[in-house]
């Protein structure tokens, strides 16, 4: 069975059939965040450069109407058709990892190159495979899962996978991308019941390995050592944590008010993107925080209520797919929020449903839209079969 996850309500208010209240809520009010921080943290940016002060505004705009088409899509499309499109979501994890890294395919930002253009905007992969990595793996257990549980052999299959996936990302290189990836695959496996002893030694040999890569490049010492103590070099390496820092404490208790950021003006970088946190912070105070907070939070366990009621409604595949969302938006939202509080080394990872980014907002919210559907389908109990989640 799924290990000891117990929950004591497995149902909550509805709007409508299928509809789960409080994660409908609760995804969108961070969405109304969202759009209100992006518009108020670029202001002077788009301004600047666009002469256009709601340049990204308008943009996040379009991209959280193109997110709600994608999540009614996943909304009304069966799981049994994710279910047995396994090989081809594998295939298209893998060619998007291998396009992108293509002479004159992938675009090239930073010393990065993670994004395909598609003309309107750029598709940075790593967030779509997240979400295929999800529909893959779910898969994967259903069909598996004696021999996950019970041999070596079939823990190690998805791993390979995993793996090959975040050697490809970190050739663009995206190391938080795999590292999201591999706490997402990690944490489903645990949940559907591989031995404790396997990732024992799969986290001690990840851990030496990316240890390893960190300190083999450059610039990620320089992240490194701007994590530990970013005041040695305030004005170059440790430049954007200490203007974190600086938003986040000088917003107090209740912060300095809706649009009146000063770090944002011209101290902050990508204060629209991976720092938004730290202006909503400083406009919005230690409260704001913290129901800021209560709503990912609200997000996550119904994620995970949605998951133990399609597996005790029987439908394996639903209930890890659940599971492996309600992983990839905690496990990122905690990453982001600790790389802006320093406590984590600084990672291009977004703020789900807030930080300014296309695909980012777009995968996410076709996130919800498949999390949906779980609800839907689990509101009626089907016959367990074997090999499925007990």
């Amino acid at each position: 069975m799924i290990r000891q996850l117990t929950l004591p309500r497995l149902t909550g208010p509805r709007l409508a059939a299928g509809t789960d209240a409080p994660l409908l809520l609760a995804v969108l009010a961070l969405l109304g965040l969202g759009l209100v921080m992006v518009a108020s943290s670029s202001l002077d940016l788009a301004a600047r450069n666009f002469n256009d002060p709601f340049h990204f505004f308008h943009r996040q705009l379009l991209f959280a109407v193109v997110g709600t088409s994608a999540a009614c899509f996943f909304a009304v499309v069966p799981l049994r058709r994710w279910e047995t499109a396994g090989p081809l979501l594998l295939l298209l994890i893998m060619l998007l990892l291998i396009v992108v890294l293509l002479p004159g395919v992938g675009r090239t930002v930073n010393g990065a190159t993670r994004w395909i253009p598609l003309g309107v905007f750029n598709l940075q992969v790593s967030e779509p495979v997240k979400l295929l990595v999800i529909l893959y793996l779910s898969g994967y257990i259903v069909r598996h899962f004696a021999n996950l549980r019970l041999h070596f052999v079939g823990f190690v299959r998805p791993l390979i996978v995993l793996g090959l996936g975040s050697v490809l990302l970190l050739l663009q290189p995206d190391f938080g991308g795999a590292a999201i990836m591999l706490a997402i695959g990690m944490g489903m496996l645990f949940l559907a019941g591989a031995k404790l002893w396997q990732f024992l030694a799969l986290g001690g040999t990840i851990l030496a390995a990316m240890s390893v890569l960190a300190l083999a490049t450059p610039y990620r010492v320089a992240r490194l050592t701007a994590f530990l103590d970013p005041w040695q070099d305030p004005f170059a390496t440790g430049f954007q944590l200490t203007q974190s820092l600086i938003a986040i404490g000088s917003g107090s208790w209740l912060g300095t008010g809706l649009g009146g950021s000063v770090q944002k003006l011209f101290y902050l970088p990508e204060a629209h993107n991976d720092f938004l946190f730290a202006v909503f912070a400083e406009e919005f105070g230690f409260l704001g925080v913290v129901a800021l907070i209560a709503l990912f939070a609200v997000v996550v366990w119904r994620a995970f209520v949605i998951g133990l009621l399609a597996e005790r409604g029987g439908h394996a595949y639903g209930s890890h797919v659940a599971f492996g969302i309600g992983i990839w938006i905690g496990v990122q939202a905690a990453v982001n929020l600790g790389v802006n509080m320093g406590l984590l080394p600084t990672k291009g990872l977004t703020l789900p449903f807030l930080s300014y980014g296309g695909s980012s907002l777009i995968v996410t919210l076709a996130a919800i839209g498949l999390l949906s559907r779980v609800h839907w389908e689990a509101q009626a109990p089907v016959p367990r079969v074997r090999g499925g989640v007990r």
